[in-house]
């Protein structure tokens, strides 16, 4: 398989199409929920601030059990850590069913519920991650984290939509979905037998949580593409404000909330499939820093439209940037990485990106309540710009870097190889 030069030939890998609907059925359950908890909130407080408290809620466990997520991605079987997270968050949504129907939902409820969903998310995410290698060859790993992302972005753009539409049948409709989803993925990841050997158990020691951090810091490419995605991401994620944005700046209903939250995706999957076909191959880090650069161009373009199709067209862009650069981060990240040390190093990214997402939706929510919806959205949206310019400065060693490879190893095999 790893010889085969097609770009549609690795969907018909039994392993990887496996993987791939389990990873669409998680993404649908995620992003339809996130539409029902955000209005459902919104509705009960009637505060930005709840709105960026949903992030923090996530966030806050990520951060917590770092580095006990990467101790147990690499030491146990990644199926099955990622099977047993997707059936406790479909346990949790459960929670907000309960309470939905009871009559005694409140936002701290849903905070609660969130958490714990946010809890078994942060063990999910780094062992997805960490799995997709051994399904495929280095060869073709970035077509096939292209194909991957391509599906879970469309898995985004359904998500959001169907979201809006359930919801307006009752948040608990929506929140039904949403556990069956779950528990469909948890099915469709208990089907996949590995072709590779799983990794070796190491001794839990601190020093080995702490090596996926340490594998980081001297890697200053890698440092400097994900710590680029966090910051960026941080200051330029507007998402968290949509439910605001769509009642009170676009005077539109649940529905058009969920097509707005869907925009980004819709952006994302046509970027997929056009890396997908067409690769990258060089000057990725300086494809990374343009694709950064937009991102934040398009966040402010949306800050500023009163147009319903225009804000659309903004997170269109916004969401075409920023696979490119989700793209070449994971790229990086997986194929720099050695497979005993993926569930760390992909935990701390884990990490990194649940900062720039979930944090980055809580800090959206304070300065909007401090600023007002806009003007947050347009400091966010400078803020990315800066991160650009520094980051450039910063890293060079990501300004340089020409191939998703690690370049000394691929010297050094083709000088193996001609000798």
């Amino acid at each position: 398989m790893d010889q085969t030069p097609t770009a549609f030939s690795i969907l018909r890998h039994p392993l990887f199409s496996r993987f791939v609907l389990s990873r669409v059925s998680s993404t649908l359950a995620s992003q339809s929920l996130a539409v029902a908890v955000g209005w459902q909130i919104y509705a009960l407080s009637n505060s930005t601030f709840y709105l960026g408290l949903v992030g923090l809620a996530q966030f806050l466990p990520m951060f917590l059990l770092t580095l006990v997520v990467g101790q147990v991605a690499d030491r146990s079987d990644r199926r099955k850590i990622a099977r047993a997270c997707q059936l406790i968050e479909a346990a949790a949504i459960g929670l907000l069913v309960a309470a939905t129907v009871g009559g005694f939902i409140t936002p701290g409820m849903i905070l609660a519920a969130v958490s714990l969903f946010g809890a078994a998310r942060a063990f999910e995410m780094p062992s997805m991650q960490a799995l997709l290698p051994g399904l495929v060859g280095p060869a073709i790993f970035p077509r096939a984290t292209a194909w991957s992302t391509s599906a879970a972005q469309t898995a985004a753009i359904i998500g959001p939509a169907l979201g809006g539409a359930l919801y307006v049948a009752g948040p608990t409709v929506a929140y039904l979905a949403s556990a069956l989803l779950l528990v469909c993925a948890a099915i469709l990841i208990s089907t996949i037998r590995l072709e590779r050997e799983p990794p070796k158990r190491q001794p839990a020691t601190l020093r080995s949580a702490l090596a996926g951090l340490a594998f980081i810091r001297r890697r200053p490419a890698i440092l400097g593409a994900i710590s680029l995605d966090l910051f960026a991401v941080l200051f330029g994620g507007a998402t968290a404000l949509l439910p605001a944005y769509a009642r009170d700046i676009l005077a539109v209903g649940p529905w058009a909330l969920g097509l707005l939250r869907s925009a980004p995706s819709v952006g994302a999957v046509a970027m997929s499939v056009f890396l997908a076909h067409r690769p990258l191959r060089r000057r990725v880090g300086r494809t990374m820093l343009i694709a950064v650069a937009i991102f934040g161009l398009a966040t402010i373009l949306f800050a500023v439209s009163r147009s319903f199709a225009l804000s659309l067209g903004a997170l269109i862009v916004l969401g075409a940037a920023d696979v490119i650069s989700m793209v070449i981060r994971s790229s990086l990240v997986q194929l720099r990485t050695p497979d005993e040390m993926r569930g760390r190093v992909s935990a701390v990214n884990s990490l990194f990106v649940g900062t720039s997402n979930q944090l980055g939706e809580f800090e959206s929510g304070v300065t909007a309540s401090w600023f007002g919806l806009v003007p947050a959205v347009i400091i966010g949206g400078a803020g990315t710009l800066l991160v650009v310019l520094v980051w450039s400065r910063l890293f060079p060693a990501l300004r340089r870097a020409d191939r998703l490879e690690d370049e000394t190893e691929r010297r050094e095999a083709h000088s193996d190889s001609r000798g």
